[in-house]
């Protein structure tokens, strides 16, 4: 089966080809079909967001398609950055801007509590699926390793003392937001 997935970010669709990981699923990004405009996210929720491109790609290519949006909400700070996540510092979308500002926001905050969450809106075989990811964390006082990306290196999750910059592919896959998400995805999948 294959599916296009609405992101030009090679790191997600990396990422998702290896939760994924299954023989008769072929995911395929934006810039594999040829297709380089982006995607104007106007939602003003994760959810809204991801429904944008995945309904933007379904009427153009009229194929299974699937989008996903993630942000990272910090309790302290009404649950921002959220939905602009990625755009945090400005238009530019620079993970390391993004992560200084937000340091910068909490530096005189104690509870640094936070979430990963991803919201993905599917078209499978003509009907429409959501599947939602949460993991739950805090955010580091510093940079911790340069894996993965976004705001890896300051996010350690619940049950670990190391970032998602830290943590290898495999445990980050297991327990991280995304790979929540993507394993209901996989489970409906395969039973289509």
């Amino acid at each position: 089966m294959k599916i296009i997935f609405a992101t030009h970010n090679s790191n997600k669709v990396g990422e998702v080809a290896q939760i994924i990981d299954h023989e008769h699923i072929n995911i395929l990004s934006l810039s594999e079909i040829s297709y380089h405009e982006d995607i104007e996210e106007t939602g003003s929720t994760l959810n809204e967001n991801a429904w944008i491109k995945a309904d933007h790609i379904h009427k153009l290519m009229g194929a299974n398609v699937i989008a996903e949006d993630t942000g990272l909400e910090v309790f302290s700070l009404d649950m921002a950055p959220g939905v602009y996540s990625a755009r945090y510092a400005g238009p530019e979308r620079n993970s390391q801007d993004n992560m200084d500002l937000l340091l910068h926001n909490l530096k005189k905050s104690k509870d640094r509590s936070a979430r990963f969450r991803t919201v993905i809106a599917a078209y499978l075989n003509g009907k429409k699926y959501t599947f939602e990811g949460i993991v739950n964390g805090s955010i580091a006082m510093s940079r911790q390793g340069t894996g993965g990306f976004g705001y890896d290196p300051i996010f350690i999750p619940e049950g670990h003392q190391q970032s998602f910059g830290i943590l290898s592919s495999d445990i980050k896959n297991k327990i991280s937001h995304r790979g929540r998400a993507f394993e209901q995805l996989k489970k409906t999948l395969i039973e289509l």
